[in-house]
């Protein structure tokens, strides 16, 4: 017990003491430092201006691709949210595919088909475009509601696709490949 009192000294427990405050003080000014930068992240991803910490982070690349398609840079959009789908968590993952189909889905919204045939086969090619990113995002994360209306929207604005054999007719017909001609 002697010892033990030899080695705990008032000097030495004050000297402790200011070292635990003192790795204290440099981590609360380290936290606050990075609040900081945290909200001078979010300030500037809110209105679209390119942050100045952490631009390699997930958040920073979906908030500029985020910003492109909203300015109708689809193609750059289109290209960063593919990116993203490489790299991040399932539920990550499904908001990049459901971005990457409203995107196609809104500017399929935009073409002004008409009796135009170009244009009404670019808004179909747009329109299964974000068929196939939205179910991909169902698949990722079946939870989001507004994943599953949008999907259920475009597949109302599809054309139906016809059935091989079916006519106009309610009866399906027979598809027969590869069967010669005059059988016994």
């Amino acid at each position: 017990m002697a010892l033990g009192l030899k080695l705990l000294t008032v000097k030495r427990l004050t000297w402790l003491l200011v070292g635990i405050a003192l790795l204290s003080a440099i981590g609360i000014a380290y936290q606050l430092k990075r609040l900081n930068q945290i909200n001078a992240f979010n300030a500037a991803v809110t209105t679209g201006n390119s942050p100045a910490t952490d631009k390699l982070s997930y958040e920073a690349k979906y908030a500029q691709a985020y910003w492109l398609a909203k300015k109708d840079y689809y193609k750059e959009a289109t290209n960063l949210f593919t990116g993203l789908t490489q790299t991040s968590t399932p539920s990550n993952r499904a908001a990049v595919f459901h971005n990457i189909g409203n995107m196609f889905f809104l500017k399929a919204l935009r073409i002004d088909a008409g009796n135009d045939i170009r244009a009404r086969d670019e808004a179909e090619y747009l329109l299964t475009e974000a068929k196939v990113s939205y179910k991909n995002a169902v698949k990722l994360d079946n939870s989001n509601w507004g994943t599953r209306r949008n999907l259920d929207r475009v597949l109302s604005l599809l054309p139906e696709v016809p059935t091989p054999g079916m006519s106009d007719s309610d009866s399906p017909g027979i598809i027969m490949g590869n069967i010669p001609v005059g059988l016994p």
